[in-house]
């Protein structure tokens, strides 16, 4: 029954964060960015961007709930929050992205735009910060941490064969699979804004 539970909430931490940040969308905004870029360059790109959402995850992951605690916010009304985030990300996906920015060369597009906020943005934080609220024990603290790791190689797959990907998909495909993605990720958003609501009811908030 344990191996069930963990097996689920591994998969909706890897469900969760990939209609969130959405790999197949970034493709089209990841060589939007690198237009005329080496495939060296975009290697690297690829795993810089990657790393950084990585590390600003983890680091919500890891002192989210500290943060929580010192500014007196509980877990129904971050589930709350988180579901609005969601609800936005949510309609952004499913209306298609406007004003994507351009390269400049003050900036490494790597870091900022990519990195954050668009992969580890709002949404991904907090969606994180509500998963690690509900490890317990080891297994479950395994199965968030691979649904986590799981996501950021897909986006790195995803980025790094680009190229290929857009190539094979065209437009057409990246444009279908975002906005399945996000409705499946307004159905989520609902839920936690019901999950928040039943709390508060129920007096936990």
């Amino acid at each position: 029954m344990n191996a069930v539970v963990e097996a689920t909430l591994l998969a909706e931490v890897f469900i969760t964060l990939f209609v969130i940040m959405d790999p197949p969308g970034t493709i089209p905004l990841f060589l939007a960015l690198t237009s005329g870029a080496s495939q060296a360059r975009l290697t690297r790109a690829a795993w810089q961007a990657v790393s950084v959402s990585f590390v600003v995850i983890v680091l919500f992951a890891v002192f989210g709930r500290q943060l929580l605690s010192y500014l007196h916010i509980s877990l129904p009304a971050l589930q709350g929050a988180g579901g609005l985030l969601l609800l936005l990300v949510a309609l952004e996906l499913l209306t298609g992205r406007e004003g994507e920015p351009q390269e400049t060369r003050d900036v490494n597009i790597a870091f900022v735009p990519l990195g954050t906020p668009l992969l580890a943005g709002p949404g991904a934080i907090v969606a994180t910060m509500v998963f690690v609220e509900r490890i317990d024990d080891a297994p479950t603290f395994v199965a968030v941490a691979a649904g986590i790791i799981g996501v950021h190689v897909v986006l790195w797959l995803s980025m790094r064969y680009s190229v290929a990907i857009l190539r094979l998909i065209k437009d057409s495909g990246v444009t279908l699979v975002t906005r399945i993605s996000g409705l499946l990720l307004s159905a989520i958003a609902v839920q936690l804004i019901a999950d928040s609501v039943r709390a508060f009811v129920a007096g936990e908030g």
